[in-house]
């Protein structure tokens, strides 16, 4: 069950800012993705793998568990790979339905979320995950405002890669007037580019984010 002192993962924090709140749907096509960045972000600060060279290669740092079901399964992914690969790839590997309802169960069994079906044109049912808490949601929100719009020197890694994907996949505007997003361009650009972090999370941001634009843009490109 969810208590205020709780730290959610990011990945979980980006699926909370995904998913329309009543539906419980996805926003976009992206999601899996950006929860994969997620994933690779835990990873990252957790201490578990890190980023390296000017292809952001995957590599195993500590293979122990993380004590999430999300985050071990991903880990051991790694663990068992015959050879390194770059974060782009790893969060192509990663993402997929599975990793999604994976992510929405954890939500489920924290008492955030609720699983619920419903049906699509009469056809065929889906899996939908409504808000029933939104302490959790609330709390991102006022953590990624006070980071965006105060002029604080430092910020915290885990609210500097959660701002990085959430800007990569358009979710900031979903979350704040895109004209107080504008004003706030340098800050948002500046908290991007890692100005505000230590080395491995801006490792993480830099890779993670350029794997989130590849995967998010490029299949929207190829589409039209």
């Amino acid at each position: 069950m969810y208590t205020a002192s709780m730290s959610l993962p990011i990945y979980q924090e980006i699926l909370l800012l995904a998913l329309r709140d009543r539906r419980g749907t996805p926003m976009g096509s992206w999601t899996v993705q950006a929860i994969a960045g997620g994933v690779s972000g835990d990873l990252v600060l957790g201490g578990r793998v890190a980023l390296e060279g000017r292809r952001s290669l995957v590599t195993l740092i500590d293979a122990e568990p993380m004590h999430d079901p999300v985050l071990d399964g991903c880990l051991l992914q790694v663990a068992q790979a015959k050879r390194r690969a770059s974060v782009q790839t790893w969060i192509s590997r990663f993402a997929n339905q599975k990793l999604y309802h994976a992510s929405a169960t954890e939500l489920c069994e924290r008492g955030v979320l609720r699983e619920s079906s419903e049906r699509v044109m009469l056809l065929f049912s889906r899996t939908v995950y409504p808000e029933v808490d939104p302490r959790p949601e609330r709390a991102i929100i006022e953590r990624l405002r006070k980071a965006i719009f105060s002029d604080d020197a430092t910020i915290d890694a885990r609210t500097s890669v959660l701002i990085a994907l959430a800007s990569a996949t358009d979710l900031l505007g979903a979350v704040f007037p895109r004209k107080e997003l504008r004003a706030r361009r340098k800050r948002i650009e500046a908290i991007r580019d890692g100005q505000a972090v230590g080395k491995a999370a801006k490792a993480a941001i830099d890779g993670i984010q350029a794997a989130i634009i590849v995967a998010c843009i490029v299949p929207a490109i190829m589409t039209t």
